[in-house]
């Protein structure tokens, strides 16, 4: 079968490689998205283990059109009778860039008629539109004049991975910061800081990812358990074999924020993942922090946007630089900004840069080597 999985722009190489490891075929990134071909099994493990992919998706028909009508005419060759039933409820996602439509959730209404009318011929009785808590939901993608139908075997993103309670005020996306931590290069055996952990996001997803807990463990559904082929059996031996992989020993993991609510926020959430004993956090001033002369990854995201001001936003950035400088040799450290304009006042010199976003923001996602002492005459922590 073939299968797409969505992710997030600049994720995309980091996917593959993801989705390669848990046993994927024909592998081939994309942008914001990874083809690849696999089985039952296969669908299964990319909702259940990926952590950078949002959704996956499976295409049940591809084909060029030229009009609404020609929408209409394919959708209704699709044999929707084995994948749902005429008592079943669906909803139609469309994701349009043709100028065939004016508007782009036309196409989804198209499909839908195109749908109703297949089962009323078939089995004289239709299914029901449900946009809220649907049996099946059904993905349209139509570029230019190429259309893919498919359907979508996660419904609820797979970055809401079902552990946070408490979200801060502004939320890092977990398949993002999963992302960050993969394109790092952290080992998942030295140490990881985050000295501005907000509610929590980077350091859980570290200690997920160091544990070896499958990051669907806490999801309560999947789109495929909805599905007319879903193999209960199978699932369960899936969900069994990865979580007897768990290991919480020796994991090097803490963070720290100046913001008591969100160190609150945060001990909530690293709780409701049964990480509470894994991982320490407390309340500090980036200022105050240090690495004690343990070596390891520092990572952060400082706040920006509407959350500080301009002339702030420079101090903070200044402070800093200062504490990696002159707090956190031989480690690495790995910042994700929007605030790019700022990151001279850093005072390093990036050894990597990706773009990323956070939601609808681009942002840098900036790596520095610390050095010991003076950069000359000394080696890198990537020497030692």
């Amino acid at each position: 079968m073939r299968f797409i999985a969505k992710t997030l722009y600049g994720l995309e190489e980091v996917l593959a490689l993801e989705l390669q490891q848990l046993g994927a075929q024909n592998v081939k990134a994309a942008n914001r998205a990874v083809f690849f071909t696999g089985g039952l099994e296969m669908m299964y493990m990319a909702n259940y283990c990926s952590r950078t992919a949002l959704s996956i998706l499976k295409p049940i028909s591809e084909f060029y059109i030229g009009s609404k009508d020609d929408l209409y005419k394919e959708c209704s060759k699709i044999p929707w009778s084995d994948f749902m039933d005429s008592d079943s409820s669906f909803s139609v996602v469309p994701v349009v860039n043709s100028k065939i439509f004016e508007h782009t959730g036309f196409p989804a209404l198209v499909v839908k008629d195109a749908i109703v009318d297949y089962f009323r011929e078939k089995m004289g009785r239709r299914p029901s539109v449900d946009t809220h808590n649907p049996s099946i939901v059904i993905n349209v993608h139509i570029s230019n004049t190429r259309a893919t139908v498919s359907l979508d075997s996660t419904v609820t993103p797979l970055y809401k991975r079902g552990y946070k309670s408490e979200h801060g005020d502004a939320p890092l996306n977990e398949a993002l910061a999963a992302g960050m931590l993969y394109l790092s290069g952290w080992d998942k055996k030295s140490y990881l800081f985050d000295p501005m952990c907000g509610s929590g996001t980077i350091i859980i997803e570290a200690a997920l990812m160091a544990a070896n807990v499958p990051p669907g463990k806490f999801r309560e559904s999947f789109g495929f358990t909805r599905w007319k082929d879903y193999d209960d059996k199978l699932f369960n031996s899936i969900k069994e074999s990865e979580e007897a992989k768990i290991d919480k020993t020796g994991l090097k993991i803490s963070g720290s924020d100046i913001s008591g609510i969100a160190v609150k926020n945060a001990v909530e959430n690293i709780a409701n993942a049964g990480l509470s004993d894994v991982i320490d956090v407390k309340m500090a001033d980036i200022k105050d922090f240090s690495t004690n002369g343990e070596r390891g990854v520092v990572i952060m995201n400082p706040p920006y946007g509407q959350r500080i001001v301009p002339e702030e936003i420079e101090e903070l950035y200044g402070t800093i630089g200062t504490v990696l400088k002159h707090k956190c040799p031989g480690n690495k450290a790995w910042i994700i900004t929007s605030e790019k304009i700022f990151l001279n006042k850093i005072g390093l010199k990036p050894f990597a840069k990706h773009i990323l976003y956070n939601g609808s923001i681009e942002c840098l996602f900036v790596g520095y080597e610390l050095y010991e002492g003076s950069k000359k005459g000394e080696k890198r922590v990537s020497d030692q």
